[in-house]
């Protein structure tokens, strides 16, 4: 009995040598969270490296950040955003070059950037209307909302009720409105996202239009045609006693001048008789 808890004693105490020798990277800040879109400082300072450094860079979704490679035998790195946005947002790691080697992660979370698809939506009274928006930031929103928008106020749109359906994901949220309505359903509409940050919305304006609209430039082309031949009809029909009384015209004045003729032969024969 006695032997096995000195294996014991003896092998937490190698543990704990471990784990005083392990690598550790104190990161700073833990966590950013910016509504503002202020530039941040990311910071990381490695302790107990299993072997010397080499190099260190920094990486965002599985790439390396342009310029941020150094071939120095640093312990300390920092990195530092511009502007924490849409673009910044996400998951960032300090790698450290050691023998194997060693990273540790800092998550930057910013508001949620939410776009409608279309800001302007068009439907036929009586049809499906659909209005899409998306949202791409980190993290992912993890609530979505519409709102009908008359003036000033906004009415909370209740998913499966009335003619409303609403289907969401993490980036995406689609409004299906059934058997649109001119007076009910035509103006703005407002999809509203929420992350842990905060929330953000766009703007949408649904038009609905009669179902007749859609004969519109079909009965011009046709009223246009009726004009078109109405007017050839009226042309033709003016345009043929004038050419029938010309005609006329033309035939009537030979026959005069023939008679004028033969009168003055006879007055010559009767001049020669005489």
């Amino acid at each position: 009995m006695a032997l096995l808890w000195s294996i014991g004693a003896l092998l937490a105490c190698l543990c704990a040598a471990n784990a005083m020798t392990d690598p550790v990277i104190v990161t700073m800040p833990n966590e950013v969270v910016n509504i503002t879109e202020t530039s941040v400082r990311l910071s990381c300072n490695l302790t107990n490296p299993t072997s010397p450094v080499t190099g260190s860079h920094w990486e965002k979704d599985g790439k390396i950040i342009e310029n941020s490679a150094n071939t120095k035998p640093d312990t300390v790195i920092q990195y530092t955003i511009s502007k924490a946005d849409l673009q910044s947002g996400g998951v960032y790691y300090c790698v450290f070059l050691t023998s194997p080697k060693v990273n540790s992660s800092i998550e930057v979370k910013v508001l949620p950037h939410v776009k409608a698809y279309k800001h302007s939506e068009q439907g036929n009274e009586n049809d499906k209307g659909v209005l899409t928006c998306t949202c791409q930031s980190y993290p992912l929103p993890t609530d979505w909302q519409w709102f009908k928008v008359i003036g000033d106020k906004k009415t909370l749109i209740t998913n499966g009720t009335e003619r409303y359906e609403v289907r969401s994901t993490p980036d995406k949220s689609i409004l299906s409105i059934g058997e649109l309505d001119i007076e009910k359903d035509a103006g703005d509409y407002e999809c509203l996202a929420t992350n842990e940050v905060g929330s953000s919305s766009d703007k949408i304006q649904l038009r609905v239009r009669s179902r007749l609209a859609a004969l519109w430039p079909f009965l011009g082309i046709v009223a246009e045609v009726i004009i078109l031949v109405t007017v050839i009809f009226i042309y033709e029909k003016r345009r043929k006693p004038d050419e029938i009384t010309d005609d006329d015209d033309s035939g009537a004045a030979p026959l005069k001048s023939n008679a004028a003729t033969n009168h003055k032969d006879q007055n010559v024969r009767q001049r020669n008789c005489n």
